[in-house]
């Protein structure tokens, strides 16, 4: 079973120890069982198969082979703390990462200028989001990536709508079923053409070949770890295991909540990992050297002439997958994002249309559309710091926790990944704006 640092436990003697909480202890036998407390997580870890991550994931492996696997593995090692300690919060708290921040931010045109960079970084990720679902939609079909935007942006309404209308389990599943698509079409190419396993072996030993190779891995970070999967995690957990829901679950004592959690982010970051590094796989064993392949569009050209259609087409199909569902999901985390900073609820057509309008504009102006992911990705970076810093600090606290605050090493661990990957994102901007 997952374990964590953190002190989850009641111990004897410790005030905590109510009899309140023996009961809930007695009550777990009839509470659901583990499987049906699983969901947030994975939700929340369609983020980590955006098309930002496919872009990065399949250059790297096409220009670097196996160079990168360890930036794949250690992303994902951080990613679990990270997305724990958020879905944390919101079991324990009830409330979002943006709810505790606006209750702790004082100051009117503080919380605003944090929601200002907050809805830039949810806007950035639902442009990759979308311009990768048009690309799927413009190599299946051959629809112009215009209507392909249009269609990604209309569909993930939809499925903000069965969220809004029918609950969390039902958009769990819909999102869940998308997931298993993108793993499908993501993944098969691995078996196909397997990898060469003394160069996966190699791959994980931590070294960079040159500048580009330094970019390459930090926007892998940067497509890895991304602020609005923070915030949105916090909120998917809170709506499924809010304090003031727990009658809907036969009261499970909030320790064992924790439990099904651990599991939860286990299972969604297994998965995470395995895809992004079967894309690199993928274009390690099969695309290095060749040309074109540092777009979407040449990546999948290539897979047609290496592993035939069929390959290229479940490729493309994943894609699809992934677009739809990593919008829809960073669409709720914007929803959410402005919800809790600034207790303002827009109404969700309008809200999905306005924030759909950049990646349109994008698409309608010709602009490469592997280009506009990789900017993406940069703007992404300024927002790593204002979701981490406080992420950490907050779960840290026994004001805001209880007895389910951080250990001591659980702090200092998140403070290690924060510092790891707010620095790689300060290379990145670095190489970035100097042209490296």
């Amino acid at each position: 079973m997952p374990k964590t640092l953190d002190d989850e436990t009641t111990q004897p003697g410790r005030p905590e120890a109510t009899a309140t909480d023996a009961a809930g202890r007695r009550a777990a036998t009839s509470a659901p069982r583990l499987a049906w407390l699983i969901g947030p997580a994975l939700v929340a870890g369609v983020a980590y198969l955006d098309p930002g991550n496919v872009a990065s994931n399949m250059t790297a492996g096409a220009q670097y082979g196996y160079l990168l696997v360890w930036v794949v593995v250690i992303g994902n090692v951080m990613a679990w703390l990270i997305q724990y300690l958020s879905a944390k919060l919101g079991v324990v708290t009830g409330k979002s990462l943006p709810e505790v921040l606006g209750e702790r931010i004082g100051n009117r045109w503080g919380r605003r200028a944090y929601w200002l960079q907050a809805e830039a970084v949810a806007m950035a990720t639902d442009i990759a989001e979308v311009i990768g679902g048009a690309v799927a939609l413009n190599l299946l079909f051959g629809v112009p990536l215009v209507w392909g935007g249009l269609i990604t942006g209309t569909v993930s309404l939809v499925l903000l709508v069965i969220q809004s209308r029918r609950g969390a389990r039902p958009f769990e599943f819909v999102i869940i079923g998308l997931l298993v698509i993108i793993a499908v079409g993501f993944s098969v190419g691995v078996f196909v053409a397997p990898p060469d396993p003394a160069g996966v072996l190699g791959g994980l030993v931590p070294r960079f070949e040159d500048a580009n190779s330094v970019l390459l891995a930090a926007s892998i970070l940067g497509a890895t770890i991304m602020p609005h999967a923070i915030y949105a995690h916090s909120a998917l957990a809170r709506d499924r295991f809010a304090p003031n829901r727990r009658a809907e679950t036969n009261a499970v004592p909030t320790a064992r909540l924790l439990v099904a959690t651990r599991w939860d982010v286990t299972i969604a970051m297994v998965i995470a990992g395995t895809v992004n590094l079967c894309i690199l796989l993928l274009a390690a064993a099969n695309l290095a050297g060749v040309e074109g392949t540092d777009s979407l569009e040449g990546a999948y050209a290539a897979l047609q002439v290496s592993l035939g259609p069929i390959i290229a087409t479940l490729f493309a199909v994943g894609l699809l997958a992934s677009g739809l569902a990593s919008t829809s999901v960073g669409a709720y985390a914007g929803a959410e994002i402005m919800h809790g900073l600034l207790h303002v609820r827009v109404p969700l057509i309008a809200r999905r249309l306005v924030t759909l309008i950049p990646a349109l504009v994008i698409l309608a102006l010709g602009f490469d559309p592997t280009l506009s992911l990789v900017l993406s990705q940069v703007v992404l970076s300024f927002g790593i710091p204002f979701a981490l810093i406080p992420l950490i600090s907050v779960t840290a606290k026994r004001s805001v926790l209880g007895r389910f605050s951080n250990h001591w090493a659980t702090t200092a661990a998140g403070i290690a990944a924060s510092v790891f990957l707010i620095t790689l994102n300060g290379v990145l901007l670095w190489l970035v704006f100097t042209g490296a």
